[in-house]
């Protein structure tokens, strides 16, 4: 048995995986782990060879795969390294091409819930991540926004290229337990996972999310149950707007009330516009012309 320690990172998995693969080496015959800590219970073992033979190049691993195993990577489980391996011995040595289209094979299936979770937390990422400004840069002008957030998977380097091109245009750090994404304008890097005091308190721009919240919550279409599957309570900490909502939804049912009571009001005129006119009067001609008859010849 070989006890194989990587990082916790796609790119180790992969490097590692290629070279075993290369070499013949069966899946049972590998202990993989991130932990080093764990790693340690081993230190009697003879450390694993993994120098590439000739003809690794020769291997050829099915593109959806690699994207699967990209996915996976990003989870927490500690058997996911195992795993992947496996399937991956399976799709090559094992000759079984098809495997990924077999939807109640147990390995697979437990890649894609391992992945679709993994989706998740990244949409998660995307719609509760909230910046806070902490400076400008004196030398560029440019504004700089630090946000914390907690995910449940390693997703950062997954989640972040969302961010490098939606705010290109100032620069942010996103903070996480796991590792910290950076981008300068220029650059996205990262760097290790920090605390939550790393993390600035709460600035004015806070308010506006407040405010903005406030203004969207449409007091008739409130569901609970729903609300709080796709919004989960253990992000509400770190959402400024989160503090609103016990408010909101307790003065929905006075609020809907109050809509219907109020007087409908009376549609206003169309604007006196000949060139909207003009529009209005074409379209009426086009949906009329299906229904004219033609001449006879």
């Amino acid at each position: 048995m070989r006890t194989l320690v990587i990082e916790p990172e796609y790119e180790a998995w992969r490097a590692a995986a290629r070279q075993l693969l290369a070499q013949g080496v069966a899946p049972e015959e590998v202990l993989w782990t991130d932990d080093r800590q764990e790693a340690s219970l081993f230190v009697g073992e003879a450390p694993p060879d993994t120098t590439a033979v000739p003809g690794d190049s020769a291997i050829k691993v099915p593109a959806a795969f690699m994207d699967l195993a990209r996915s996976v990577a990003a989870h927490t489980d500690a058997r996911r390294w195992g795993m992947l391996y496996r399937v991956l011995w399976r799709l090559t040595r094992g000759a079984e091409r098809h495997l990924l289209a077999m939807a109640t094979d147990r390995d697979v299936r437990q890649l894609q819930d391992w992945s679709k979770a993994v989706g998740r937390d990244i949409h998660k990422m995307h719609a509760f991540v909230r910046f806070r400004l902490v400076g400008t840069d004196a030398a560029t002008g440019r504004e700089q926004f630090v946000a914390w957030f907690e995910p449940e998977h390693r997703i950062v380097r997954l989640a972040t290229p969302f961010f490098e091109k939606r705010f290109a245009g100032m620069d942010w750090s996103i903070l996480t337990p796991y590792e910290c994404a950076h981008w300068d304008g220029t650059r996205l890097h990262f760097t290790a996972g920090v605390s939550r005091s790393s993390a600035p308190d709460e600035d004015a721009l806070d308010d506006l999310w407040r405010t903005y919240y406030r203004n969207i919550f449409n007091p008739a279409r409130v569901k609970i149950s729903a609300m709080q599957s796709e919004m989960p309570k253990k992000y509400w900490k770190n959402l400024p707007e989160a503090s609103l909502i016990a408010g909101l939804i307790a003065e929905s049912t006075g609020r809907v009330q109050g809509m219907l009571e109020t007087e409908e009001r009376a549609a206003k005129p169309a604007p006196n516009n000949a060139y909207l006119k003009s529009l209005h009067a074409m379209n009426q001609r086009e949906a009329a012309a299906p229904n004219q008859e033609s001449d006879p010849a």
